[in-house]
């Protein structure tokens, strides 16, 4: 095929809406490479560079000289809207297949099957749906020419984000053409990820990596340890700072907590997570694009590709898992030019987030053999439910664990239908060889960006160097640096906020499925359940949380301060009707703890205290259970009721931590049948992640 520069340039000049726009450096020499069918091609450049615009424009060229379709694989739906936007400006027919519109893909590909779609995006995960394989790759394959595969660090083990799904992409290129025309693009490939994309999309890739240097950026750290106090710099500084921007924090509950805290202090700022729906999302991401809010609190699902240029900061709440993935979120900002700053503001807690995170990347030895043993008891299968209610696992452990060991090649088991099976492979020593060496590599890296953080300055050049690039002549920073220090008055409030930051407990309304004894079966009776709950604090955050983990495990008893926070959010809170009476939760590893907490509750509300809840069996610690099923049936049978001991009232029924709530769910129930009032559950800190 031939490569038309001046065509190139027109399209780019659509695409961008800018009349007078040229190439960035190297990118017609990328979409020459692609159009005339050099080889494959792994293109690394720094955010902004439009690595979005070698594709689109070499697709429209390709299709332009009679070539089929390209097929895209893009790993987050932001990412995907923004890059239908923008083939669409320059007349690319753009189109995606992704669980946001299962209601399009009919319709879609119909389209593709038609041959008017010019390059169709997909999510990786899309590979392993049966109906995609089959009434989209399965005709079309043999007409694409062009495959891109954005994000193509995630293809990698050593890559900061790795995506098990995108391994399935090794296996997809077999299907396509000989001539087949092959684009991986990526911010963040260090020499250890491009030797693993070489083994994976071959040896002859080419590489086109050009300079990461970001001279727009006013990077700085800043060690702020409390919660509180960095709340209070947020609310201080963020006004001061030009535009709109992100903040970027480790958990939902972060997330949402500091957004909160940021609108009482008049900030008009939205909680963008994972867990909200794809609309919501959407309307955030527009809300930012307009310049509508000045941030969005977000995690890291607004990371790769969200494509705003003057976003005018990044700041960190806390420090991410690395160096390299840290240098993606940052390079959202300033990407058109204009200073901006990129701002890691690190705290106490991040160490122990991490070290979950990391604990929580990969399955154990001991969750595999569990898997492996349900299923040959199992000759017919079982079903991710169903191996659920078998293996005491987190239900999105047991979905990731599944997930990689099918990607094995050859792999331990399989999915047939809804059912896993095994197959009569063996897992290699291999497999468990490279998750000691990606969990070693995950602990370095958080080593490294601690060093990052602890940089008084040179922290560009710190970051070139960690994805092996070559810092050159950096310069130095354009805008002042911001100091440390904050408003005292401020973080009393932060504090304040804080301490009176009480949580919902949810009242759970159906016993889990399976549970295997008819009386805990199917809805829980409205007459037996709990009624909505209330936590006086998140468990071990900046609040009351430290105060609650130090009376329960260093001085085995909780501070009158405790006792008094918790009269108050009772008062606050205003139960209706309201409890006439206190009981606690039982424990026979700590038999006074709670009671000793809740008798002197009651005194502070002056209302009668009633050990009306008996442990009789002991069991394994619920924080040892790790799905539904398994917390529910662990606490069949180990309490009871002395009914000497119930009031006919409404009851306040304390406990020192909630997770899963299914202690407080049982003890209603058996207090109800007993002939209680309402149950009011209290917590001292929930610990819900």
């Amino acid at each position: 095929m031939k490569f038309d520069r001046n065509r190139a340039l027109e399209l780019l000049r659509e695409g961008t809406g800018l009349p007078h726009a040229d190439f960035h450096e190297n990118q017609d020499r990328a979409i020459q490479h692609v159009v005339e069918g050099n080889g494959s091609l792994l293109v690394v450049q720094k955010t902004g560079w439009g690595k979005s615009n070698v594709y689109f424009i070499a697709a429209k060229l390709l299709r332009e000289q009679g070539a089929g379709p390209a097929l895209l694989i893009s790993p987050l739906l932001s990412l995907m809207r923004n890059q239908i936007a923008a083939a669409r400006r320059m007349g690319v027919r753009a189109e995606t297949i992704n669980s946001s519109n299962t209601q399009d893909w009919e319709d879609i590909i119909g389209k593709v099957h038609q041959d008017e779609v010019d390059i169709l995006l997909i999510s990786p995960e899309r590979l392993a749906n049966l109906k995609f394989r089959e009434q989209v790759l399965g005709v079309v394959a043999q007409d694409i020419v062009f495959l891109v595969v954005d994000e193509a660090h995630c293809i990698s083990d050593w890559g900061h984000d790795f995506r098990p799904d995108y391994r399935r992409i090794e296996r997809l290129v077999q299907l396509f053409p000989a001539n087949l025309r092959l684009l991986a693009t990526t911010a963040t490939a260090n020499r250890r990820v491009m030797s693993d994309l070489r083994a994976i999309l071959g040896p002859n890739l080419h590489v086109m990596q050009g300079n990461l240097n970001r001279s727009s950026l006013t990077l700085q750290t800043i060690k702020i340890p409390d919660q509180f106090q960095r709340m209070a710099w947020l609310a201080e500084w963020l006004p001061r700072m030009r535009g709109s921007g992100i903040v970027y924090v480790l958990t939902v509950r972060d997330a949402e907590r500091l957004t909160t805290w940021l609108k009482r202090r008049a900030l008009d700022v939205e909680v963008y997570t994972g867990q909200m729906e794809n609309e919501e999302r959407e309307r955030l991401e527009n809300l930012l694009l307009k310049n509508r809010v000045k941030a969005l609190i977000a995690t890291v699902a607004l990371g790769m590709g969200f494509d705003k240029p003057d976003l005018g900061f990044v700041v960190h709440y806390q420090a991410p898992g690395s160096v390299v993935s840290y240098y993606q979120q940052v390079g959202r900002a300033g990407r058109d030019g204009n200073d901006a700053y990129g701002i890691l503001l690190s705290g106490r807690e991040e160490t122990d987030i991490l070290d979950y995170f990391i604990r929580n990347s990969f399955p154990t030895h001991k969750e595999v053999e569990k898997i492996i043993e349900a299923l040959e008891r199992a000759p017919d299968g079982l079903s991710t439910y169903e191996l659920q209610n078998e293996v005491n696992i987190k239900p999105t452990r047991l979905t990731q664990a599944t997930k990689i060991l099918a990607l094995e090649s050859p792999a331990p088991l399989v999915q047939q239908g809804s059912k896993w099976q095994l197959t009569p492979t063996q897992l290699s020593v291999s497999f468990w060889e490279r998750i000691r060496r990606l969990t070693d590599l995950r602990k370095e890296e958080q080593e490294q960006i601690q060093e990052y953080v602890s940089l008084p300055r040179g922290h560009m050049r710190f970051l070139i160097t960690a994805l092996d690039g070559d810092p050159g002549d950096v310069g130095s920073s354009r805008l002042p640096q911001l100091p440390a220090s904050t408003n005292p008055q401020l973080i009393q409030a932060a504090e304040r906020f804080l301490r009176n930051n009480m949580g919902t407990i949810s009242p759970r309304k159906r016993w889990p499925t399976a549970m295997g004894t008819p009386e805990y079966n199917g809805s829980i009776p409205q007459e037996l359940q709990a009624s909505p709950g209330k936590s006086l604090c998140d468990w071990n955050d900046g609040g009351w949380g430290t105060e609650v983990s130090h009376g329960k495990y260093t001085i085995g008893q909780f501070s009158d301060d405790l006792v008094q926070a918790c009269a108050d959010l009772v008062r606050k809170w205003g139960p209706h009707p309201f409890p006439q009476w206190v009981t606690c939760i039982p424990s026979r590893r700590s038999p006074n703890l709670v009671p000793d907490f809740a008798r002197r509750l009651a005194l502070a509300l002056q209302l009668p205290f009633r050990s009306s809840l008996i442990k009789v069996r002991d069991h394994p610690p619920q924080k040892e259970m790790a799905n539904s099923a398994h917390q529910c049936r662990n606490l069949i049978g180990s309490m009871q009721t002395d009914i000497q001991n119930i009031h006919r009232g409404p009851v306040l029924l304390v406990d020192d931590i909630v997770d899963s709530g299914w202690t407080f769910t049982m003890a209603a129930s058996l207090l109800r049948k007993a002939g209680s009032g309402e149950v009011w559950p209290l917590a001292l800190a929930d610990a819900k992640g």
